[in-house]
């Protein structure tokens, strides 16, 4: 399981940061989408939102492939993830494949730190001796 963990490690940090950086740099030219995708994607550039969300992308990728404080860059990633399905999956279905296998390499990655997030999990806070 720890190399399949460290696979999914890298390739979710490799994508990330090419994404991420893209985000800043646009080294990729990607269409700009159309319909309620378009407008949504317009607020987010307009209000500069798209650099605190590419930002976060770059660091928790580079967290990934220097394989330092992994569950900060997990616990990162979580939003941003889900923020990308939701997208996906009600304003731009055509990049759902890649959000899909994105949050499954998360999930790998999750299982394999999960003991750093064993107090989350609590139902009840324990008693202090």
């Amino acid at each position: 399981m720890r190399t399949v963990s460290a696979i999914a490690r890298y390739l979710a940090g490799v994508i990330f940061l090419v994404f991420g950086l893209n985000g800043f740099l646009n080294f990729i030219p990607l269409p700009p989408p159309g319909g309620i995708a378009g407008q949504f994607m317009g607020a987010l550039y307009a209000s500069h939102y798209l650099w605190v969300i590419f930002a976060f992308q770059v660091i928790a990728a580079v967290l990934l492939l220097v394989n330092r404080y992994v569950p900060l860059a997990v616990a990162v990633l979580a939003p941003v993830i889900v923020n990308i399905l939701v997208f996906h999956a009600l304003m731009a279905p055509s990049g759902l494949p890649l959000a899909l296998f994105v949050a499954v390499l998360w999930a790998v990655i999750f299982v394999d730190v999960r003991p750093a997030f064993a107090g989350l999990f609590q139902s009840r806070l324990q008693a202090r001796a």
